[in-house]
């Protein structure tokens, strides 16, 4: 008797092991969903409408900016877009695949600044902190006219 007193408590246990940890992942999907909208929605606002200020509403307290080209914090993200508004008024970024890994969210990008031209293949990073984006990382690379492969780079 006291043996399946002892299974049938390992079983409960068990059950109350696997269903808290069903909770607990559907609470970090939630979470990763939440942090890959807010990233598309920075990246459509910033990039494609070019308000930086409407993207800077997806920024958490600190903007940590680890492209050497581009300085740190809100004020550096909105000399870039004025820069795209001034110089690139009809670029565009189109997103073909976004990864989510807990607080970093991972875009790969096809932008184009100029009509008529190839563009280039981008690979953004966005860390997230609280569901805000608070540091972001890039890799450009231009979209070659003669590739050594039939494979695109998307």
């Amino acid at each position: 008797m006291d043996f399946i007193f002892r299974s049938g408590a390992m079983i409960a246990a068990s059950a109350l092991f696997v269903l808290s940890a069903h909770v607990s992942a559907s609470a970090g999907d939630t979470q990763e969903e939440a942090n890959r909208k807010t990233v598309l929605a920075f990246y459509e606002k910033g990039l494609n409408q070019k308000d930086a200020d409407a993207a800077l509403a997806y920024v958490g307290d600190r903007y940590v900016q680890h492209n050497p080209n581009a300085p740190d914090g809100p004020d550096g993200f909105r000399k870039f877009i004025g820069f795209l508004r001034e110089k690139f008024p009809n670029s565009h970024s189109e997103i073909k695949r976004s990864f989510v890994d807990g607080d970093y969210v991972i875009l790969h990008v096809h932008a184009v600044r100029e009509a008529g031209t190839k563009g280039s293949a981008i690979v953004d990073i966005f860390k997230l902190e609280n569901g805000k984006i608070v540091e972001h990382w890039d890799v450009v690379q231009p979209i070659t006219d003669n590739p050594a492969n039939n494979n695109t780079m998307f």
